[in-house]
């Protein structure tokens, strides 16, 4: 979505102090009260999401095609889809973001405003299980699939897959648990200590975690390959993990001619 004229701010954004008081146990939701302090919540609780997010417009500017769409599924504020429009080189390309929360949108359209490149970008409020997707090189999935229920995933990811024209690539980031219950043990410990680090309390963090429990579903790494595999990918690279956050490259290979 363009806009003819920039806002002169950002939107106002706020320490992160949902979780700080004791509060009645509820799931965690993406309303208003999380998108004002999203960009401190993610940034203090997701352990190299700021190496994740210029990698995103490394890799968009490595599998850009020309004249193709791309997507970011689940952009919230926006931060994977602005590090898209800066990677991509083609002007002919359609960049397109999508989320389900309308406070999300609201900001992020403000924060896509006040960016100074000119490549379009759409923003839709709709859930990306309901997202057509067509003709796509790049599409991302930046801390999304998590959020969906588990036995969609698997359609969800095919239908990206069959839209991806060869030579494109999903980037797929991703909370992950551990087969091993040690090794689960472990990374969670030194997560909880990356957040304690960041100025998380006991309090604050042990409340976001029942909080967030029943919505964020982890996998394991050898169940994600696998369907990605399945769905129609043709390789899948790890190009980054950090404790218990890692994110994938999805390659659809280039056809060859007999």
């Amino acid at each position: 979505m363009n806009k003819s004229r920039k806002p002169s701010e950002a939107p106002e954004q706020t320490t992160d102090r949902l979780f700080a008081t004791e509060r009645r146990p509820e799931d965690f939701r993406f309303d208003a009260s999380v998108a004002r302090v999203f960009p401190d919540m993610i940034r203090r609780s997701v352990p190299g999401y700021t190496t994740v997010i210029p990698m995103i417009e490394v890799i968009s500017e490595q599998y850009a095609q020309p004249a193709t769409n791309c997507y970011d599924l689940g952009c919230s504020l926006g931060a994977s889809t602005l590090a898209m429009r800066h990677g991509i080189a083609n002007a002919d390309c359609n960049l397109i973001g999508v989320d389900n929360s309308s406070a999300m949108i609201e900001r992020c359209e403000h924060y896509i405003a006040l960016d100074d490149s000119a490549l379009p970008v759409t923003l839709r409020c709709e859930d990306i299980l309901d997202t057509e997707l067509s003709n796509a090189s790049v599409t991302t999935l930046n801390f999304t699939l998590q959020f969906v229920d588990p036995e969609k995933r698997a359609g969800l990811l095919a239908r990206i897959a069959d839209a991806t024209r060869p030579g494109g690539v999903l980037i797929l980031s991703e909370k992950v648990r551990f087969e091993s219950d040690d090794e689960q043990a472990i990374q969670t410990r030194l997560h909880h200590e990356f957040k304690r680090a960041n100025g998380y309390s006991d309090l604050e963090i042990s409340q976001k975690r029942t909080a967030i429990e029943q919505v964020l579903i982890p996998e394991t790494l050898a169940a994600h390959k696998a369907r990605l595999l399945s769905a129609g990918f043709d390789d899948v690279v790890v190009w980054y993990q950090c404790f218990n956050f890692v994110s994938m490259l999805a390659i659809k290979a280039n056809q060859t001619t007999e």
